[in-house]
């Protein structure tokens, strides 16, 4: 292996970390946070989480289990993986947007806010506003 090979993460380990950031980002919770429930320094989350460190396995278990999701949580969507059958270019192209939306600043914070709105009526008049309020940035 050469030099350059050491040192360029492997794009599953990118693509894990990436997951691992969306979900604590999801949650509110800071990588000093995490790596208090793990045993471990808020650096090695940052490497964990850029894929410069290699997550194992049983410290992935360990991070699905914080974060309450499943393992398989962190391989959605990750390269060199065949889409799921059935699935068009539309769906997966969309499905990438989601994902990159709820883990910027403001799809998080309008995610965070959202669910904590308890009626349901007052969540489906949102959704109708925001949609019409696009529809006019489309005019």
């Amino acid at each position: 292996m050469t030099e350059e090979n050491k040192k360029k993460p492997n794009p599953i380990d990118i693509h894990v970390g990436s997951r691992i950031r969306l979900r604590r980002n999801m949650l509110g919770m800071s990588q000093e946070k995490l790596g208090e429930n793990l045993g471990i320094t808020f650096q090695q989350i940052q490497k964990y989480e850029k894929g410069t460190n290699r997550v194992g396995a049983s410290r992935l278990q360990a991070i699905a289990s914080i974060l309450g999701v499943p393992v398989a949580f962190f391989f959605e969507d990750a390269p060199g993986q065949e889409s799921t059958a059935g699935r068009g270019f539309a769906e997966d192209a969309s499905m990438a947007f989601a994902v990159e939306f709820c883990g910027s600043p403001e799809g998080l914070q309008l995610n965070r806010a959202f669910v904590k709105i308890a009626d349901v009526k007052v969540r489906r008049r949102i959704i109708d506003l925001v949609k019409s309020l696009a529809a006019d940035d489309l005019d």
